[in-house]
């Protein structure tokens, strides 16, 4: 092109055109580079060849327009164009091999000194979310569909400040170059995997070309599987094959989602004001492991649960990182009237909460979460299964991992990526309702009124909300490490090798781990850790300072994740924030105003303090050590944490592994150290906690308590299973007596934690003791033990107090 008709139209375009550049980091690495650099953009028209100019000179970086001439090659741009359009109505595309192309390989190859890098650009008009604001723009937005000159400049003049340049990885020139007159072979090496690199950045930014519902429908029903369970399903009855496929169908409607670009567009500009107006903030960190994601992989994002505002919030996100909304596996209460129908078109397929009764929909359901997943569409899924009303992750639910899971061993092909993501909020709109249901109520069933009744309450400051991303988990990279040989099973349509259920276990518990690891810490988190540890819930305002001070420093220097994030910066700006909040009551006196939890917050203060319960589990646990001791050897420190830590990593999906545990026990000393709470004393054998009734005896014991009630709720059960003896109590009568004591303690003394008589928990310990050889099952069914029973009683002792010990064995004589 002309370099004086270029100048003129970067002039004309700069009063249209405001990019968003993705990957956020994508100039500074090029900028970074020594090799020049060739642009390919994904076809020939001016309009993309100015909008890369625009973002080069802004980022200061070389002008694609610019003459590349290197050693033997000599291009007029630094630029070409992957496809060019012919005819005499340039309405046919040239998928020939572009001349420049050609040359390139063809230099490289006969100069092994040359070195070129070559980096896929593509240009999106319309398809930067966060500024889009209006429906003629959405109308003339970027999609699937090629667009002639007209169209083109109509899109710039609405959509040109909504623009999105997303940059591909910087490859090699040499990588492609091949044997062969001129490099023809290396040329066309080339141009097929610009093609399908360019394929892969437009589905990560608009989905896949999806055809009609109805299609896609059909593209299920016509499965080999589904045809066997619908003859399964007809067999024995009077019903014809065309029955059987018209029940099919309705599952098939029942579940599928009706995706809408242009929906989602529009959603995008009205969930913006929405959450904006309900919300403070939206913090969003770790967002760049999206960037770093495998080329053309399938990504499945596995978030926790803790509201319905989830499941927008994060589309919401991931679509202002410019990346595609994904398909969200939603349960069937929410295909409530018109809300369904929104869902439906905003990527939202409908899942039953139970399976049973039909042989017939897991099938059909297996299958259509199998097409999305061969077709590309990033699909998300809550692994939990539920919302959380405890705070605490609940134990993983594994259907839906267990299909994603075959769907790849079937097709294995397209690289898996799980995508695990936490939310952290600071009120939660459900609040009210977790609380009743917490007090023994029955959960309501979702309903347009109900939803209607929560439009009042988006007028209530309702402070932030975090989203944390955390480390993709590879399905391929762990299958290597829990199943070297796992590829000889891969392909077979209904293989289901031994080792799945175990590997299905082993992801899901990696996923949650990674959810914690990722953990965002609020101001409201911290306060919940803090009064729920002191006496009815009050402190003076210095000391709540100091101890909120103690826990953000802890975060610094043992960080639990490089992926945690922490909000606030220091205990003063705590105290404000959760003043603003309504959560703290101030009650003046001369020697220091005492700060006190308001009383309706006091039970969910739990479900906050739960969220980041195991940022402080193993700190918490070592200080637990020195409630009844001033003095330990470090050996007996070791051995105490050793002793529970499997069982509370198990309930808290904490993430270090048991060999790892002297080391991270260590560093939890080394850190209590550095804040002056712990001593080494002797010949560095023996610590010693400060003086009892000193600021610092003070802050080790309030950090104690938040791993006391999970150590009280393990000698619990121990302590009834050794007052009944040998061959007494089934697994289910433990349970139950565990669950009625825990009740009744929580009663007697005030215990605010819902999870501290939850039959899960107490279930999930009992198995955990059977599984280590703690204790084991006679021939009948019912518990027996030996000694080593006793010795996880006795190290109870050393931990909790004579009292707490005694109000314990009360309750089970009783």
């Amino acid at each position: 092109m002309n370099r004086t008709l270029l100048w003129a139209l970067r002039g004309v375009m700069r009063l249209f055109v405001r990019a968003t550049v993705v990957p956020e980091d994508a100039i500074q690495r090029l900028r970074g580079r020594a090799r020049a650099v060739l642009y390919v953009l994904e076809e020939r028209n001016v309009s993309d060849l100015v909008a890369l100019e625009l973002a080069c000179m802004k980022g200061g970086l070389r002008r694609p327009g610019k003459r590349l001439k290197l050693r033997t090659l000599d291009l007029a741009h630094s630029v070409v164009a992957l496809e060019r359009r012919a005819g005499v109505l340039r309405r046919r595309a040239d998928r020939r091999t572009p001349r420049e192309l050609a040359q390139a390989v063809a230099a490289a190859a006969a100069d092994e000194a040359l070195e070129l890098d070559i980096v896929p650009v593509a240009v999106y008009w319309g398809r930067a979310p966060q500024r889009e604001r209006s429906f003629l723009r959405l109308v003339f937005s970027e999609n699937w569909a090629l667009v002639g000159p007209f169209r083109r400049v109509l899109s710039i003049l609405v959509n040109g400040r909504s623009t999105l340049i997303r940059f591909g990885e910087a490859r090699a020139l040499r990588s492609w170059v091949a044997a062969g007159p001129e490099g023809a072979r290396g040329a066309r090496r080339l141009l097929r995997d610009l093609r399908a690199e360019f394929r892969h950045m437009r589905t990560d930014t608009l989905g896949p070309d999806l055809s009609r519902r109805r299609a896609i429908i059909a593209q299920v029903l016509r499965t080999r599987a589904v045809r066997q369970a619908v003859r399964q399903e007809i067999a024995g009855s009077k019903r014809s094959r065309r029955d059987g496929l018209r029940v099919a169908r309705r599952h098939a409607l029942e579940i599928a989602a009706n995706y809408s670009h242009a929906f989602v567009r529009v959603a995008e500009r009205i969930l913006d004001r929405l959450l904006n107006g309900m919300y403070d903030g939206v913090e969003v960190a770790n967002a760049e492991y999206l960037d770093r994601l495998p080329p053309a992989c399938e990504i499945v994002y596995v978030p926790c649960h803790r509201s319905h505002v989830d499941y927008l919030l994060l589309s919401y996100v991931i679509y202002r990182r410019g990346y595609a909304v994904p398909y969200v596996a939603a349960g069937i209460n929410l295909n409530l009237p018109v809300i369904g129908r929104f869902l439906r078109k905003g990527g939202g397929f409908f899942i039953r909460r139970s399976f049973r009764g039909s042989g017939l929909y897991p099938i059909v359901f297996m299958k259509y979460v199998d097409v999305m997943m061969n077709r590309g569409h990033p699909i998300e899924f809550f692994i939990e299964g539920g919302r959380s009303r405890t705070g605490r992750l609940l134990r993983p639910r594994t259907g839906m991992l267990t299909m994603t899971l075959r769907s790849f061993l079937r097709d294995a092909r397209r690289p898996v990526a799980y995508v695990p993501v936490y939310f952290g909020y600071d009120r939660l709109l459900e609040a009210e309702t977790y609380i009743d249901e917490l007090q023994g109520r029955p959960k309501q069933k979702e309903t347009v009124g109900g939803l209607l009744r929560v439009i009042p309450m988006l007028r209530r400051q309702q402070g932030r909300v975090h989203i944390g991303f955390g480390e993709p988990l590879l399905l391929d990279g762990l299958l290597d490490q829990l199943q070297p040989g796992w590829r000889a099973d891969a392909g077979d349509e209904n293989a289901r090798p031994a080792w799945f259920g175990d590997a299905v276990d082993a992801v899901a518990t990696e996923i949650m781990r990674r959810i914690n690891a990722a953990a965002a810490v609020t101001p409201v988190n911290l306060l919940s850790v803090a009064l729920l540890a002191a006496p009815r819930q009050a402190m003076v305002e210095a000391d709540l300072e100091r101890q909120l001070q103690l826990y953000l420093d802890l975060l610094k220097q043992f960080p639990y994740s490089p992926d945690v994030s922490v909000a606030v910066a220091d205990g003063a700006a705590i105290v404000r924030y959760c003043e603003q909040m309504g959560m703290l009551e101030r009650r003046a006196h001369p020697l220091g105003d005492v700060l006190r939890m308001v009383e309706k917050n006091a039970v969910l203060a739990t479900y906050y303090r739960n969220n980041v319960l195991h940022l402080f589990a193993l700190p918490s646990l070592v200080a637990c050590a020195f409630l009844n001791n001033p003095a330990m050897r470090h050996e007996d420190i070791q051995r105490l944490v050793w002793r529970v830590y499997p069982y509370i990593r198990q309930e808290l999906f904490l993430r270090w592994r048991e060999e790892e545990l002297p080391g991270v026990v260590d560093g939890v000393l080394a850190a209590l150290a550095a804040q002056g709470l712990l001593e080494r004393v002797g010949d560095g054998t023996m610590w010693r906690r400060p003086p009892t009734g000193s600021a610092e005896a003070v802050r080790l014991s309030v950090l104690a308590q938040a791993t006391v009630q999970t150590i009280e709720r393990y000698y619990l059960a121990i302590a009834l299973l050794l007052r009944a003896g040998r061959s007494v109590l089934s697994t289910d009568a433990l349970e139950q007596r565990c669950v009625a004591m825990a009740q009744r303690m929580s009663m007697l003394y005030g215990l605010a934690a819902p999870e501290f008589f939850d039959r899960a928990m107490f279930r999930d310990f009992i198995e955990l003791l059977r599984l280590r050889g703690v204790i084991r099952q006679d021939g009948e069914g019912r518990l027996t033990f030996d000694d080593a029973l006793l010795a996880v009683a006795e190290d109870a002792r050393i931990v909790l107090s004579e009292q707490i010990r005694n109000s314990i064995l009360q309750v089970t004589h009783s």
